[in-house]
């Protein structure tokens, strides 16, 4: 049923952000950018721009009521509570806020889950989310359980979830851009006056080139995207440092990385999405990924040269 309910709101979700867009665009009146003349590059230019940034901007601004939706996130009310651990848990994060300047104090919320798992999110600094899993709380020591708040505390501080919201907005705009205007070039290279082909025919291999294109350039903007991520990770780790110390920074990491190293026998590693450990991917795959490795990030807190 857990599953049956994510979906529908996933499905929701697309389907109002969808309505949302379409309706921008018709109130300020883009015209579709494909004529008889060609392009016009200053639709083309609105749609685009509508399309990857608005996507974007309409998630982001979701963000805190579909992590509560989809991951089954329950903000904790301290007065209200009377588990004294989930007391604790919501005066630690007001603390490690405070110390990091913010004025309006996240919400904390819990969800449960056996993945040792923490996330940040919410469209601003004043209306973040940080989100702690049972399995964290579970297998994670005090001062290790405060290593992994203050790096999300550092992320809401840092605006972390604005930046990389844009940056993902204006690789989907440009990436929309180019693919439309190189698959409008490629159907008319050579194309002579006499050319016999229908128009369905060429609208239809326009658009697939247009698919095609959007993949290769995705897959070259997710670099950029990721390469951004795993510098706001490092940044985040030390402001984490800052705020509870950098033994309990590192203590936290190092908790992570023996959790990662677990042999396959003991069971499949489980996916720590809240500091986003990321997969042991290896090669060219390593610029997609969208955090450093454990061994880099741990490194980089000793202050010593990172491999």
């Amino acid at each position: 049923m857990g599953m049956l309910k994510r979906l529908f709101f996933f499905f929701l979700i697309n389907a109002l952000v969808i309505l949302t867009l379409s309706i921008v665009m018709s109130v300020l009146g883009i015209q579709p950018y494909l004529s008889a003349r060609g392009i016009d590059y200053e639709a083309l230019m609105g749609f685009c721009l509508i399309w990857g940034m608005g996507g974007a901007l309409i998630s982001l601004a979701m963000s805190r009521m579909m992590a509560k939706w989809m991951m089954g996130v329950k903000v904790i009310d301290p007065k209200a509570s009377s588990d004294a651990s989930l007391q604790r848990l919501v005066e630690m994060v007001h603390r490690l806020a405070r110390q990091a300047g913010l004025s309006v104090m996240p919400q904390v919320g819990i969800y449960e889950s056996p993945d040792v798992n923490a996330f940040a999110t919410g469209p601003t600094r004043s209306r973040s989310l940080v989100a702690v899993s049972t399995g964290l709380l579970r297998r994670m020591e005090t001062h290790e359980v405060e290593g992994v708040l203050a790096h999300e505390i550092a992320h809401v501080a840092n605006g972390d979830m604005v930046t990389m919201t844009l940056l993902q907005g204006v690789v989907n705009a440009f990436v929309m851009f180019l693919a439309r205007v190189i698959a409008f070039a490629i159907m008319n290279m050579g194309k002579s006056r006499d050319d016999n082909n229908s128009s369905a025919t060429m609208g239809f291999a326009y658009h697939i080139t247009v698919w095609v294109l959007e993949i290769v350039f995705m897959i070259m903007g997710s670099m950029v995207v990721a390469w951004f991520s795993r510098y706001r990770e490092f940044r985040a780790d030390a402001g984490g440092a800052k705020l509870a110390g950098k033994s309990k920074m590192i203590a936290a990491l190092e908790k992570l990385k023996r959790g990662m190293e677990l042999p396959e026998t003991e069971g499949a590693a489980p996916s720590f999405q809240a500091m986003q450990i990321s997969s042991r991917r290896g090669g060219w795959l390593s610029l997609l990924a969208t955090h450093p490795p454990l061994e880099d990030r741990i490194a980089a807190l000793q202050g010593k040269m990172i491999s």
